[in-house]
């Protein structure tokens, strides 16, 4: 799914309305894959979602 940060610019590694691929949840936080191109778990409640994939 598409996702469109809403909080703080965090260093190398979120931009503020930045999108993002997000691929799903896990224990509450959705994992995105960042600026570094890697896969992190981050708190949804900075993130819209856009687009949701089936």
């Amino acid at each position: 799914m598409k996702v469109k940060y809403t909080g703080k610019d965090e260093g190398i590694s979120l931009t503020n309305n930045k999108i993002y691929e997000a691929l799903g949840y896990e224990c509450g936080f959705i994992r995105i894959i960042d600026d570094t191109g890697e896969e992190y778990l981050y708190d949804p409640e900075n993130f819209k979602i856009l687009e949701n994939e089936g």
